[in-house]
């Protein structure tokens, strides 16, 4: 659910601007099978692809005239969505009768409201809430501060040892065997945000000196902790990598593509981390572990993790001295998980006060040090 909302909340961004007199007709998805013919998609891909009942549906028409943007999908006179752009900023309506979708743009922000759905963007940023359905309690997609543990140019702050839930994912080398038991909280660390088609997010600034025009595209406010959000962001991609790291934040599924078979060819196979189901944190046993086939390369792996923005962004890297794994464990209550897990044989270049010593207790350059990948994060692996 939070999903379609934020897909709808980023096209209407994209409405605001006038140039964009039509979308692209095609899709991430499209690319990877012609580029990646028969190799499957992850998960991690999958969800953040964006829901194809409005990227592909040819009854969807995106028109600017006088009367500013106006978009229209579905078929017929009911069920279809709307948006249009007048004197009182941005309205989307989707759905049949009293079950439908609101989505307006003022001077408050972005706001949109379905059955118990609300999508918002004002002081308080970018949000997305619903209401729990038989029993479950309510979802909330947010983005969060914080730099990423999984650059490693950065100083870990002092409240992540306590406040980020991927300091569980750090452990050593030597705790990678059968019967080795870790306290893990497997999670997806940002705000659910989907791709843009690449013709979409080119044409989007995504640079720190043009943020102002950033945020304003995007209805954020410029003091809120989302802008900084975002500020930060851009800041660590465009930072240079540290010795040995080839690194390139992938705006599109497409660029992430591209990116990756620049690096390892064309035959190469992505893997995330699946888990049966999210649990908070518990005691996770390993149940067997195998090494992902790299061609006989240490260092033959892209890493790719997401970031939180406005839509989805990934943070790939290339390192020298790394090997990948595909981990199966259980968990005490039973639930099942086959998570990916990065090995560095070689951290001397990492940042002496990175979240990874702090939390193992080691220096850069003594031992080897590896982390789970959330699931929302993708290695890949040249296919043999």
């Amino acid at each position: 659910m939070e999903l379609k909302f934020l897909h709808i909340l980023t096209y209407l961004s994209l409405a605001l601007v006038a140039s964009y007199a039509a979308l692209p007709a095609s899709t991430g998805e499209t690319y990877w099978n012609t580029k990646l013919p028969n190799t499957p998609m992850p998960k991690a891909i999958k969800e953040s692809l964006q829901p194809t009942g409005l990227t592909e549906d040819k009854s969807t028409s995106v028109g600017v005239g006088k009367g500013g943007v106006n978009v229209n999908t579905g078929k017929g006179h009911s069920g279809g969505t709307n948006v249009n752009v007048g004197h009182k900023g941005v309205g989307v309506n989707t759905g049949k009768g009293h079950h439908g979708t609101d989505v307006n743009v003022g001077h408050k922000g972005v706001n949109v409201n379905a059955p118990g759905t609300h999508v918002g963007v004002g002081k308080g940023g970018v949000g997305v809430t619903t209401p729990g359905h038989h029993g479950h309690p309510p979802v909330s997609v947010g983005v969060h501060p914080g730099p990423s543990p999984f650059n490693y140019n950065y100083a870990a702050k002092d409240d992540q040892l306590h406040d980020d839930p991927n300091v569980a994912l750090f452990f050593l080398e030597k705790d990678l065997h059968q019967g080795s038991n870790m306290n893990l909280h497997f999670v997806k660390t940002t705000n659910g945000a989907t791709f843009l088609p690449q013709q979409v997010a080119n044409s989007i600034p995504f640079s720190s000196n043009k943020m102002p025009e950033i945020l304003n595209q995007f209805s954020v406010e410029p003091n809120s902790e989302e802008a900084q959000v975002m500020k930060q962001t851009v800041q660590e991609c465009e930072q240079p990598g540290i010795k040995g790291e080839e690194k390139y934040c992938a705006t599109s599924l497409e660029s992430m593509v591209d990116f990756t078979t620049s690096k390892l060819g064309n035959k190469v196979q992505p893997f995330s981390t699946e888990t049966q189901k999210q649990t908070p944190m518990q005691k996770y046993t390993i149940l067997g572990a195998k090494k992902m086939e790299n061609n006989g390369k240490s260092d033959a792996s892209v890493v790719c993790h997401k970031q939180n923005y406005a839509y989805a962004v990934f943070y790939c890297h290339k390192t020298e001295t790394t090997e990948s794994y595909m981990v199966s464990l259980v968990g005490t209550d039973g639930t099942k998980a086959k998570a990916v897990a990065v090995c560095h044989k070689d951290t001397s270049a990492w940042n002496p006060k990175h979240l990874a010593f702090k939390v193992l207790k080691v220096t850069p350059g003594s031992v080897p040090v590896c982390h789970f990948l959330p699931e929302d994060h993708i290695v890949w692996v040249p296919k043999n």
